[in-house]
């Protein structure tokens, strides 16, 4: 009991971790009532909702049939870096980064072990892991936070976009220059295509019942109605509900619930110490016109989903929240908890690399973090 206990702390640190604040602040400041008020229901119900959905797709092997797709139409070490590398920058931006990761590292892995590219496998993702994490930024449900201080801004779609936009196309740029360097370095090092066959047994996906995915596809359609504010998230959590738990009850079992409490547990953390006023005093005062470098400082700590949560509650620039908590995904490997699901599978595949992995990740996100950081001083 005791060591599965130990386990489940260690597996699940930042949902414990705002849990406890939770409790621990609840019995200093004694909340009532208006302890319900502190909780983003309508942020819950849309990420509950996307989270069904992208299961969904993802039982349906969509974005293994794009890939397939792709790496079967190219032969050369750029090319197939190329798909391995935006595959996640695009797909994140609708399925979130963390999605992304786990559906296409281990693609990569798998394709370069079979392209005679293994050598590759390191920098490709750590690319992977960047890609995910930048292409996410441009839309709200790219990520959690995004998702969060979208809903609480009360800005548009376009505007959203507007204000990531310029990151993202850098990001794109610096992603495209890396492979352009590799491909110059190995231009000759893979092997005439990708077996097709292997990939094919490697992201097999079994056939699903039409009314299965018609209800994926209604979800996802109510879904990007909701987050274009056109149909409230408690209506669309309802139908979503419903209908999964009528026509695919195991979607309804690959929720991540684990996230949706850490939401909760910092929900009711930062509205407690905002009813402190020394405690509220001071994270105003240190936010007040540095808010992109202090998300981006306390995402390299605790991770820019609970920096976006416990900042938001202290100054009302949500835009500058927005790109400094995006931003804050690099960084250290904890800066966006997506990472840290690239560095398990490549720890598995490869355990001798992990000391390798660590350090490429740490130069190569230091270093896009730095020009995107000169890029926002430019623009502010």
């Amino acid at each position: 009991m005791k060591n599965k206990l130990i386990e489940f702390i260690r597996s699940e640190i930042v949902l414990c971790v705002a849990l406890l604040l939770a409790v621990v602040s609840s019995i200093f400041t004694l909340p009532g009532k208006e302890i319900l008020t502190y909780i983003d229901f309508n942020t819950l119900f849309l990420l509950f909702s996307l989270m069904c959905v992208m299961a969904g797709f993802k039982e349906m092997g969509i974005f293994e049939i794009c890939s397939r797709f792709l790496l079967d139409k190219t032969k050369s070490t750029g090319g197939i870096l190329s798909v391995l590398i935006f595959l996640p920058f695009f797909f994140s931006m609708i399925i979130t980064n963390d999605v992304a990761l786990i559906t296409f590292v281990p693609l990569a892995l798998i394709t370069l072990k079979f392209s005679g590219l293994e050598k590759l496998a390191v920098v490709t993702i750590v690319l992977q892991t960047l890609a995910a994490n930048l292409g996410s930024m441009l839309l709200p449900m790219g990520n959690p936070q995004n998702l969060y201080l979208y809903n609480l801004a009360g800005i548009s779609l376009g505007q959203f976009i507007l204000v990531m936009l310029p990151y993202t196309c850098a990001s794109f740029l610096l992603l495209a220059l890396c492979v352009l360097v590799i491909h110059g370095k190995n231009r000759n090092a893979a092997q005439s295509g990708v077996s097709n066959q292997i990939i094919n047994e490697n992201t097999k996906s079994g056939k699903k019942s039409t009314l299965s995915v018609i209800t994926t596809i209604l979800c996802f359609v109510l879904s990007m109605l909701s987050v274009f504010k056109v149909l409230q998230p408690a209506v669309l959590f309802i139908i979503v509900a419903v209908l999964y738990l009528i026509f695919n009850r195991k979607i309804l079992l690959k929720v991540d619930y684990s996230l949706l409490a850490t939401f909760v547990g910092f929900f009711v953390f930062v509205g407690n110490i905002k009813s402190v006023p020394q405690v509220s005093a001071f994270l105003h005062g240190i936010l007040l016109d540095h808010e992109v470098p202090v998300a981006v400082a306390a995402s390299q700590v605790i991770s820019n989903v609970p920096a976006a949560l416990l900042l938001s509650g202290f100054t009302q620039k949500y835009e500058l929240l927005i790109a400094g908590t995006n931003l804050g995904g690099l960084g250290t490997l904890i800066a966006s908890m997506a990472s840290l699901i690239s560095y398990k599978q490549i720890s598995a595949a490869y355990p001798e690399r992990r000391g390798k992995y660590f350090a490429v990740f740490t130069v190569f996100n230091i270093a896009f973090l730095a020009v995107l950081m000169v890029l926002w001083v430019l623009i502010s």
